[in-house]
């Protein structure tokens, strides 16, 4: 901004420069983090700041504020404060990424800005003393630039007119009421009190470390390499035609002692018929350990050299069904004279005939062989169902294979995808070939490493896209149902390779990903730069950008697009705005179903707001189920979150709010105005059946066995002619699809079993975990969707 005032602020201030016609002035605060090559920001620590305004979240470091990462080597925080502000305070800390508790503080006396001038001796470096490592010395920067409002309100303007081409605002698009009442009507006028119980960060609670708690790059989440063997190299890997065979070598005692076929050979022979590395099988409870290597199979990302050794091996995977309820001809509870008593019901509901506690026992362990049938319910299971009946020849394992150009959010579209498939129930896994690539060869690979005409660098790379693959086939032959393999894959060559190994144990589908908006492009060029641990160890941005351009160069000029076996193209579809989507030879429950989430996909960045109704009449009774009205407590929380979501949303014109279409949720968003309102009966809490109305004490006095089978398998569990989580998954499905499809905020007032499943979706828990995820009462979650993955913020509104 400079010292050079414009025309606006040469009317604020007189000669002297005394505020004129009762206008103040205001200071633009940038604080700057700088690494240096003899000072690198540990990978698992974030640099933050905390002091004595709100703005600065109190000296309290759970309430620090984090400066974001503008490129490699520099991090900022900027905001606005009065220029006749008093005395500001502040400090510079880390911490732990995966631990909000702990922090360093830097070393030294307060930093001071007074008027926006730094008072006393305040050194331009921010010391920090950690555990293990030497102590740490980041340059810092703390410039603080006048602005007048007319420059900082145009400014503003000028910052949302650009976030409107990345979808985040839409202009022209009049509002609308589905509920009935007028989304136009004028906002409910705030008092000075209510005003100041409205600041955010005032309510914002830790985010469970189990969570999403912030960006980071996709591809660190999928699969590790199995049987790891790490042996760390001097600081240049040692050079691919040195150690290829060494480690083919390796590779055959581990898999097969009569596999002769080289990396090359199985380049070169492509489509055509070869003998090839098959899996070893072994004996049920043949340990699978290769070698005596110390190394916990647990592993951090190291710059330089680390090789991998693959243990493999097959054996029938055993499922231990417990009443799965999804697979059983009408309901769980079984008719049986013999071993059924009249229960007493305290609360004269007819009692429904239960299985008794010893077949429970019985069906509890009983143990089946199967590898393909998903642990799910209602659709999926049915189409499992069906799948197991066609015979052996039908391929039920299934290879989604990614093929695309650098930046074209092939990454981003494995993890969403995973993370579906893994929420309806299948056996999913990610493999990202550069992650295996990474360990093997180090995290420094220049551009010339990725070009057609060094073999080295193709052998290399076929290499750990085989690693990859045969990880990935060997999973599926323990039972794994679908693998999602991420690489570029962009030549006809390296597809017949993969189609070659998976050839009589999988069905491939090429997922190819087409983007040809260069905005997009740059942006994801950008986000790669700056998370991609490929340019961890490059503190010059340009040089960074100049070799990944190199890189994509080098991609571009060998490209081949898919024209053959199974595959879906998506082309221009990644904003969401039109697009188009090709298919060929796609067929099957499994393969519609990917295609119909993929059309509905998008990287749009909005928030999702999730929260339960308000406490309600039943809640304080202890109730299940029902359709009460809201208590004391619970009218309170509707009004604070009437007023949060206007605060929280004022920007925004097009976001809407779901509830159910039960009146606790409908009461609890009725003082939200200016948005539509949608019913959705998929959002209904779960169908507790004949339990409805009970207190969960009522049920263990009065039908014992339902209370301990619910107890023993909470997800399978069904609820007397109700429902299963299992159930409750398989109708949130529509209302996945919509949330991904929506490119607006959406604020979705539901039900604890409800909020549970759809937050297992975003965090991408495992079913099992489903039914015990926590849900508090009178709490936002905010989940935040876009490019960079999901990130996730807590409010607690009431105690």
């Amino acid at each position: 901004m400079g010292n050079t005032r414009s025309k606006e602020e040469q009317m604020l201030f007189d000669e002297n420069g005394e505020r004129e016609r009762g206008f103040d002035k205001q200071l633009f605060l940038s604080l700057k983090v700088h690494q240096t090559e003899g000072n690198v920001m540990p990978t698992d620590y974030s640099p933050y700041v905390t002091g004595s305004l709100p703005c600065l979240g109190s000296w309290n470091p759970s309430k620090a504020v984090a400066l974001e990462r503008q490129t490699t080597n520099m991090w900022e925080l900027s905001f606005v404060i009065p220029a006749d502000h008093d005395t500001l305070e502040f400090k510079y800390l880390l911490k732990p990424k995966h631990d909000k508790e702990s922090y360093i503080l830097e070393d030294g006396a307060n930093r001071v800005l007074t008027g926006g001038r730094m008072d006393g001796d305040a050194p331009p470096i921010a010391s920090f003393k950690l555990p293990i490592l030497d102590p740490l010395e980041f340059p810092v920067t703390i410039k603080a630039d006048p602005v007048s409002p007319f420059t900082l309100a145009a400014s503003w303007r000028l910052h949302m007119e650009n976030l409107q081409s990345h979808g985040t605002m839409v202009r022209g698009i009049p509002d609308v009421s589905i509920s009935g009442v007028s989304a136009t009507l004028p906002a409910r006028k705030l008092t000075g009190s209510q005003a100041l119980e409205l600041d955010l960060e005032h309510y914002e609670i830790p985010t469970p470390a189990s969570g999403p708690t912030g960006a980071q790059y996709v591809a660190n989440a999928a699969e590790d390499p199995r049987g790891l063997q790490l042996h760390r190299s001097a600081s240049v890997p040692v050079p691919v035609s040195e150690n290829r065979n060494r480690m083919i070598k390796r590779l055959d005692s581990n898999v097969s002692r009569d596999r002769c076929v080289s990396i090359k050979d199985l380049v070169v022979l492509g489509g055509a018929e070869s003998s090839l590395p098959t899996t070893a099988p072994t004996t049920p409870g043949e340990s699978k350990t290769v070698g005596t290597d110390p190394f916990s199979p647990r592993f951090t990302q190291d710059h330089q050299g680390i090789y991998v050794d693959k243990g493999v091996g097959s054996s029938p995977r055993i499922f231990r069904v417990n009443t799965d309820v999804s697979l059983m001809d009408g309901d769980t509870y079984l008719d049986s004279d013999e071993t059924e008593k009249p229960s007493t019901n305290k609360s004269n509901r007819p009692a429904p005939i239960a299985m008794s506690a010893n077949l429970f026992r019985e069906l509890s362990t009983m143990s089946y062989e199967l590898q393909d049938m998903p642990e799910a319910a209602g659709a999926v299971a049915a189409a499992a169902v069906a799948d197991r009946l066609l015979g052996p020849k039908e391929r039920r394992q299934l290879a989604i294979v990614l093929v695309g150009l650098p930046a074209r959010g092939k990454t981003f579209t494995a993890a969403k995808l995973t993370r579906y498939l893994r929420w309806l129930g299948h056996d999913t896994k990610h493999f990202n070939v550069g992650k295996y690539r990474r360990l093997k060869h180090g995290c420094s690979q220049s551009a010339d490493f990725f070009r057609a005409d060094n073999q080295e660098g193709v052998d290399a790379r076929n290499e750990v896209a085989i690693l990859a693959m045969e990880d990935m086939l060997a999973w599926m032959a323990e039972g794994g149902q679908v693998g999602v393999f991420d690489a570029t894959n962009t030549t006809n060559e390296r597809r017949n390779l993969l189609i070659k190994l998976a050839e009589g144990k999988c069905k491939v589908i090429f997922l190819e990903t087409i983007c040809n908006d260069r905005s997009v492009i740059d942006h994801n060029i950008r986000l790669k730069i700056q998370q991609s641990p490929d340019y961890s160890d490059i503190s010059d941005y340009e040089v960074a950008l100049q070799d990944f351009k190199t890189r994509l160069e080098n991609y571009e000029r060998v490209y081949e697009p898919v024209t053959e076996g199974s595959y879906i193209k998506m082309i221009d579809m990644v904003s969401g705005q039109g697009g188009q989507m090709q298919v060929s030879n796609i067929s099957g429950y499994l393969p519609g179903r990917i295609v119909f989430f993929l059309v509905n996909t998008h990287i749009t960045p909005r928030p999702i707001l999730l929260t339960r109704h308000g406490e309600s009449a039943d809640n304080v009774r202890g109730r299940i189920g029902g359709d009460p009205v809201l208590s004391e407590a619970g009218e309170k929380y509707a009004s604070k979150l009437s007023d949060f979501v206007e605060k929280r949303l004022k920007t925004e014109r097009t976001a809407s709010i779901w509830t159910s279409t039960l009146q606790r949720t409908v009461l609890t968003g009725r003082h939200i105005v200016g948005f539509p309102k949608v019913q959705w009966r998929a959002l209904d809490e779960i169908n507790a059946g004949v339990c409805d109305g009970m207190t969960y004490e009522e049920i263990k006095i009065d039908m014992p066995e339902e209370y301990a089978a619910r107890k023993l398998d909470k997800l399978r569990y069904r609820y007397p002619r109700g429902e299963s989580y299992l159930d409750v998954i398989q109708r949130l499905e529509p209302v996945i699809i919509e949330l991904e499809r929506q490119r607006s905020p959406v604020v979705v007032i539901a039900h604890q079993a409800i909020l549970r499943a759809l937050y297992a979706y975003f965090a991408d828990k495992p079913l099992k975990e489903v039914p015990h995820i926590e849900m508090p009462l009178h709490t936002i979650i905010e989940i935040q969707m876009g490019v960079t993955g999901v990130q996730e913020k807590r409010y607690k509104l009431m105690e």
